[in-house]
């Protein structure tokens, strides 16, 4: 590891560590629901940081890796948009009320973070060890782009969860939220929350899309420091972003159909690296340029549907 990677290893864990804090014993001491202002600020604040980030990785680690970086944080910030539906789905399911869905995001992100990194550092090692994985990984994302094109929306069944029917049997679960705690006592005995039930289903979840978009990732680049420090950036960002469009997301009908091409390209892109590597520019190029059309054709046509069919003008 050169002496400029171990550099932004420390300012990226500076930064983590610093907002971190600034989240948990500053700004959220106190519970309280994410206004839509505060939600913007800080969606805005992560993106910023993730590029001024980017910008230490061009200056010190020069323009290769810059634009592999600036790639992959589009790519996994595009990807983790299809989080926030599930999201919303889960939220829904439990009936989390929303001075609890703060927390929840909280935890749920940092964990993540951990399995993401084990992740990525287990897809870095197989690729090392055995080439013939990025085809592996090219057909996961090209199974996923046809899953999505094909699945008409979200669904999630708590109830079906191995990993909460699993949990069910050595743990009982209180009836009713007890406050922002993950765990209580009822008659004596310690019992999880449905809130707890929350945070697993979203941690498993957020196993299904890390098998998603890591492999993404890997199409871009092989360098663990890269895909890691840009897959954090973007799921440090996504509490924020959820609180910021979780009301309008109706609004982006054509961006799940974005997302499928995003994947689509991709994967294929992995599948032929044997014979051509598309250079990182045109990458970078065609995922913006696929994420413009697909926001701007939503746009248009809710703007479309928006005015009345009958209007007629008058002279």
């Amino acid at each position: 590891m050169s002496q400029e990677t171990i550099f932004l290893w420390g300012g990226f864990t500076a930064i983590i560590v610093t907002m971190m804090a600034f989240d948990l014993f500053v700004l959220n001491r106190k519970a309280h629901v994410v206004a839509v202002k505060e939600a913007l600020l800080w969606s805005a604040m992560w993106i910023g940081l993730a590029l001024v980030f980017g910008a230490g990785v061009f200056l010190f680690l020069g323009e290769q890796k810059g634009l592999e970086y600036l790639t992959a944080y589009t790519i996994e910030k595009s990807l983790s948009v299809d989080n926030i539906f599930v999201f919303m789905v889960i939220f829904q399911y439990f009936a989390v009320p929303p001075l609890l869905q703060p927390k929840a995001l909280r935890w749920g992100i940092i964990g993540a973070l951990v399995m993401r990194l084990i992740f990525i550092l287990a897809g870095a090692a197989l690729l090392d060890a055995f080439h013939w994985m990025i085809f592996v990984f090219g057909g996961i994302l090209l199974f996923t782009a046809f899953r999505l094109a094909t699945q008409k929306e979200h669904e999630i069944h708590p109830e079906r969860n191995p990993v909460i029917k699993l949990f069910r049997r050595f743990m009982p679960v209180a009836p009713d939220y007890q406050g922002d705690r993950f765990f209580t006592r009822l008659d004596g005995r310690l019992v999880a929350t449905p809130l707890f039930l929350v945070l697993l289903v979203i941690e498993t979840t957020d196993v299904v899309f890390a098998i998603d978009s890591i492999p993404a990732i890997f199409s871009v680049t092989r360098d663990p420091f890269i895909v890691y420090t840009s897959n954090a950036f973007a799921i440090l960002g996504l509490r924020a972003l959820y609180f910021a469009l979780a009301g309008i997301m109706d609004y982006f009908v054509y961006l799940r159909q974005g997302l499928v091409v995003i994947l689509a390209f991709v994967g294929v892109k992995m599948l032929i690296s044997g014979v051509y590597k598309i250079p990182t520019p045109v990458s970078l190029g065609v995922i913006a340029g696929i994420l413009l059309v697909a926001i701007a054709a939503s746009l248009v046509v809710k703007k479309m549907a928006a005015t009345p069919e009958d209007s007629v003008s008058v002279r």
